[in-house]
């Protein structure tokens, strides 16, 4: 009872954090910060308008964009977790987040990123489904089987969350409070804790690296029999198919490998960190859109079939 009580003292003594942020050169902050604005900017344009025009077109009742949707809404709502709390210490002098909030936008941030991770592998069964079987696409991937990943992924990212909070909110934290990052993660908090966190660590690596790793391979070899099957297809239609996989694959590389290099290794941080979590916490989100709709003609038609209709209502 004594040691319990002497752990939650000292866990209270830090009621907050201190973030150092990207850099401590201030011309370097305020370059950072223009550049994390026009991210932000794009990422909620360009999410914005892919929702708008699957929504209100005939998209949405097909699986893939179905899908798209929800992995637009999931990274507005992931990229608003951390990106406005990043611009606006870029321009404050002291950065700092309480306690309090730093085990919210934790639970969050792994909570978002994991829907995200299942529904990029939902996005790939759907691909493997619509070019492995096509026969049998629209009665595998009915709407209902939808709706069941989707919440499929929303559970999985919430246990996935809830096990990170879990072993980072027991922690003791009795000093010091400055974290290297710009959001409060996992490995720069259980190097701030007042204990041995050598076995937490790996438990991190079982959760998140795991989860990541076990993902990224499912992915791939998803699309590896992809590409074995299309080999046999004629040259318009491989084309056609190529060009949707290489979408995806583009994706999943710029989100993954970033995951993957910092939570796949022991309870150790480096300063690269920080740049390697700008890529799936702004620019993944901001790519997505560009990724799916530059290189994808039924987004592009529903976008032009969107403003066309938009333009005539106006002149109406």
């Amino acid at each position: 009872m004594y040691s319990m009580h002497w752990t939650m003292e000292n866990r209270n003594n830090v009621t907050v954090f201190i973030l150092l942020g990207l850099s401590q050169d201030r011309n370097v902050e305020v370059l950072c910060f223009v550049f994390t604005l026009f991210c932000y900017l794009s990422i909620w344009m360009g999410n914005v308008l892919i929702m708008i025009s699957i929504t209100c077109s005939q998209l949405i009742d097909q699986p893939m964009y179905f899908f798209l949707n929800y992995l637009s809404l999931s990274d507005l709502c992931y990229t608003s977790t951390v990106t406005p709390k990043l611009m606006t210490d870029l321009l404050a002098e002291r950065k700092t987040i309480s306690y309090t909030n730093c085990m919210v936008q934790l639970f969050i941030i792994h909570f978002l990123g994991g829907i995200e991770i299942f529904i990029l592998t939902g996005m790939a069964y759907d691909r493997y489904v619509a070019i492995c079987k096509p026969l049998h696409y629209t009665v595998i991937m009915s709407r209902q089987k939808c709706n069941t990943i989707i919440l499929a992924c929303c559970v999985g990212g919430f246990v996935h969350s809830a096990s990170q909070f879990l072993l980072t909110i027991f922690l003791p934290f009795c000093g010091p409070n400055e974290i290297d990052h710009y959001f409060c993660d996992v490995y720069p908090l259980l190097k701030l804790a007042c204990t041995d966190t050598y076995r937490i660590g790996l438990l991190v690596i079982l959760n998140s690296g795991l989860i990541a790793l076990v993902s990224f391979m499912i992915l791939m070899l998803s699309y590896l029999l992809i590409l074995y099957t299309i080999s046999a297809y004629p040259l318009e239609s491989r084309t056609k198919a190529l060009s949707t996989c290489s979408s995806h694959i583009t994706v999943v590389i710029i989100f993954f490998v970033p995951v993957l290099f910092i939570y796949i290794r022991p309870n150790v941080t480096f300063p690269e960190d920080k740049v390697f979590s700008l890529f799936y916490t702004i620019i993944a989100p901001m790519f997505n859109p560009l990724i799916y709709t530059l290189r994808n003609m039924e987004m592009k038609n529903a976008i032009r079939n969107l403003w066309h209709h938009h333009l005539f209502l106006e002149r109406k």
